[in-house]
């Protein structure tokens, strides 16, 4: 149900692949940010809290993936990616 109400907003897989390798790249960017202001401690958590996002979105992107997959395969009848005549 969410994975539809996603895919019916007009989010992709790509997108979330996207937003998975971004908070990859947040997460970094946190920790470092956070290591120079505060203690340690506090920086390893923030980049473990944003590091967290990134598996969340891998998995929205399979899930998306798996729905736009079956939803093209019931619209032409055949399966995604086979060779067919028109």
């Amino acid at each position: 149900m969410i994975v539809k109400k996603l895919h019916e907003a007009g989010v992709t897989s790509e997108h979330a692949y996207l937003a998975a390798t971004a908070s990859i790249g947040l997460s970094l960017v946190s920790w470092l940010a956070s290591s120079r202001n505060e203690s340690l401690e506090r920086a390893d958590r923030w980049g473990i809290f944003v590091g967290e996002w990134a598996p969340t979105f891998f998995g929205l992107g399979l899930a998306l993936a798996n729905y736009e997959e079956r939803k093209s395969t019931r619209a032409d009848g055949a399966p995604s990616g086979s060779l067919h005549e028109v």
